[in-house]
């Protein structure tokens, strides 16, 4: 079946989940069905409809959102839903659980596909296993469309768009800087963390994949000059200012390098990125630095250890399908800065990247980037060299993501970086 023959647009798998029903929301709210030939799909028929029901109730454009039913263990059902729609936009995780089959299901349908996966050892088996039967059928299969890793992947590709138009080359270096957010953490969001930790306990071969900072780059290309994640306080060396490790930075960092190298390198084989949180000047600075560490690192050891993971999952976490209040939510916000820094013939340069908004980054937020990314996959709204393959935001969209980010609302803009 064509595309032109589908039924559907746009497809928002797991739609009754938290991150899920978000999405819907911001589509039906943003788009109407002139725009946007819109299902709902997921396995319960029963909470789709109510799902449906509520949404249409709180709309002025939207008379009807049909439902189309599946289930990850039955793959027959995914493969038919794939083949009614354009795009398949899903938010259904643990993906190291629940991805492999629907990624399947799109590459046979030649359907577009857009996730919100951080688990980095799951899209090195997507990567490894999918990217070149994606690249034969010219489908795109994006992950990383959310938080992790558009603000991350996204500020690079346009501090260093804005770097070769205003100074003449790339940035040899950038550094991301978690300067501002608040918000809360779903229950779908750390089972995944749960489960990306199990599998490192279990498989030698996933502890391989998350100690190489290289890991997502296409096979042959796995090595290189960054050393990777900063594990330690440090005086950051492009601003004035302690920084910490950013617990997202083992997802971003690699999908920033992949990024690079899809898109053959134009940012150099030495090319470096690190993430980071900015924790301020001076002994207080220092000392929230070494607080943040700390922090991150007893979380990383409790999950690492089988009993304390399991204790975490059961007595602390919420439940799958559980997130922050509305509230919370509303009250959210954040800010993600890229700094890069290269050299042209008339010296050094330094350029800044800002993307932001004010709204909870995790799920306010993310369900705009992923919706806009959807979008983009929709009306082919791109600048990107790539027509097919496993992709990240930058290499498979690219600016026009930065422009609908701002039409909806976010800060997402480049400029000559100034003295801090």
């Amino acid at each position: 079946m064509s595309q032109t023959d589908r039924q559907y647009d746009l497809v928002v798998w797991g739609a009754t989940g938290f991150a899920g029903r978000l999405v819907a929301e911001y589509l039906t709210e943003q788009y109407t069905p002139d725009d946007l030939s819109l299902a709902l799909g997921g396995r319960d028929a029963d909470r789709l409809g109510a799902l449906g029901t509520d949404l249409v109730d709180g709309s002025d454009e939207w008379d009807d959102l049909p439902i189309v039913i599946g289930d990850a263990t039955e793959p027959e059902t995914l493969r038919e839903m794939a083949r009614e729609t354009r795009v398949v936009c899903t938010t259904v995780g643990p993906y190291t659980k629940y991805g492999t089959p629907l990624v399947e299901a799109c590459i046979e349908a030649e359907t577009e596909y857009c996730d919100l996966t951080g688990e980095v050892n799951w899209t090195r088996e997507i990567v490894d296993q999918y990217h070149d039967a994606a690249v034969d059928a010219d489908t795109r299969i994006v992950h990383s469309c959310g938080f992790d890793s558009v603000p991350a992947d996204l500020g690079t590709l346009l501090a260093q768009s804005f770097a070769t138009e205003e100074f003449g080359a790339p940035c040899t270096q950038v550094r991301i800087y978690v300067e501002n957010t608040s918000g809360g953490v779903s229950g779908g969001t750390l089972a995944s963390a749960a489960e990306l930790f199990e599998a490192a306990s279990k498989d030698p071969e996933v502890r391989k994949v998350l100690g190489n900072p290289y890991s997502l780059a296409p096979p042959g290309e796995r090595e290189g000059v960054d050393p990777g994640e900063q594990r330690l306080p440090r005086k950051d060396p492009l601003r004035s200012s302690w920084t910490a490790p950013s617990p997202m930075a083992a997802v971003n960092e690699r999908v920033i390098r992949r990024s690079n190298a899809l898109l053959d390198y134009p940012w150099g084989r030495d090319f470096r990125c690190t993430e980071v949180i900015p924790t301020g000047r001076g002994l207080r600075g220092a000392a929230t630095a070494g607080l943040v560490t700390g922090g991150l690192g007893l979380l990383t050891l409790g999950l690492s250890i089988g009993p304390t993971r399991s204790a975490l999952k059961r007595f602390v976490f919420p439940d799958p399908g559980e997130g922050p209040s509305e509230e919370q939510m509303e009250k959210g916000h954040f800010r993600v800065r890229t700094r890069g820094r290269g050299v042209n013939e008339d010296g050094p340069f330094t350029v800044d990247a800002v993307i932001g908004a004010d709204w909870d980054p995790g799920y306010g937020g993310t369900a705009r980037m992923l919706g806009e990314s959807a979008m983009c996959l929709v009306e082919d709204d791109t600048d990107s060299p790539l027509d097919g393959g496993v992709l990240t935001p930058a290499s498979a969209i690219g600016t026009p993501l930065a422009e609908r980010l701002r039409g909806v609302g976010f800060t997402a803009s480049a400029s000559v970086a100034s003295d801090d």
